[in-house]
């Protein structure tokens, strides 16, 4: 409970400036409370290509998203 807080804290100041609409907003804090653990997983794997191959932060979300395209459709149900 008290993780779930902090986690939607932070997850609304990464957010608050973000220029997207406020559906799309609420749609990606919805995905991440639904299954912290996958994005978790997404962005590790972001911060190894980064690192490894010097990829740029959003080009290396990108491509381990494809990765995880069928669980991210799901949650966005």
């Amino acid at each position: 409970m008290i993780k779930e807080f902090f986690l939607k804290q932070a997850l609304n100041q990464a957010l608050k400036n973000a220029p997207v609409p406020e559906e799309q907003k609420q749609m990606l804090m919805n995905m991440v409370m639904k299954n912290p653990g996958l994005f978790q997983k997404i962005a590790e794997e972001a911060q190894v290509l980064m690192k490894e191959k010097g990829m740029d932060q959003m080009a290396a979300v990108m491509e381990v998203s494809k990765k995880y395209e069928s669980e991210l459709k799901g949650l966005a149900a």
